[in-house]
């Protein structure tokens, strides 16, 4: 993955926020909108395209775009930078191969302790019936 290309390859759109905060929600357009377009990158490869064609599916639209927003400050610069950085975080995050697991073997002292507690809980319950004459 290339971020230099793929900061290039984004793109910003200043909306108006919405919810309360009176005359500035009116006028300035502090929220932020930024698109990646997966499908047409040049920065990634087919195999992590694919990587994250699989993570992302939830939050790309049909044609393969994800959209991000923020809109958490008042400053339309605070807001391109967080989801600068978000969207970076997310695409990392996506492309983390996960270990294949080993299977372990059971150690065998786990399995004389366990065969042992049953035989002591058999014995005292034992202990507990009628004498058989």
């Amino acid at each position: 993955m290339k971020t230099e290309v793929i900061l290039a390859e984004l793109q910003f759109k200043a909306v108006r926020s919405s919810g309360a905060g009176g005359q500035n929600v009116n006028k300035v357009s502090s929220k932020v909108v930024l698109t990646f377009d997966l499908k047409n990158s040049q920065a990634l490869t087919v195999e992590e395209k694919e990587w994250l064609l699989a993570k992302l599916a939830n939050r790309l639209t049909s044609e393969q775009i994800l959209i991000l927003n923020c809109d958490k400050d008042r400053s339309q610069l605070k807001n391109k930078t967080i989801v600068t950085k978000r969207f970076l975080e997310l695409i990392n995050k996506s492309l983390i191969v996960p270990k294949k697991r080993k299977a372990s073997k059971i150690p065998r002292s786990v399995i004389e302790k366990r065969i042992k507690a049953k035989r002591n809980l058999s014995e005292i319950k034992q202990n507990r019936r009628k004498p058989h004459f």
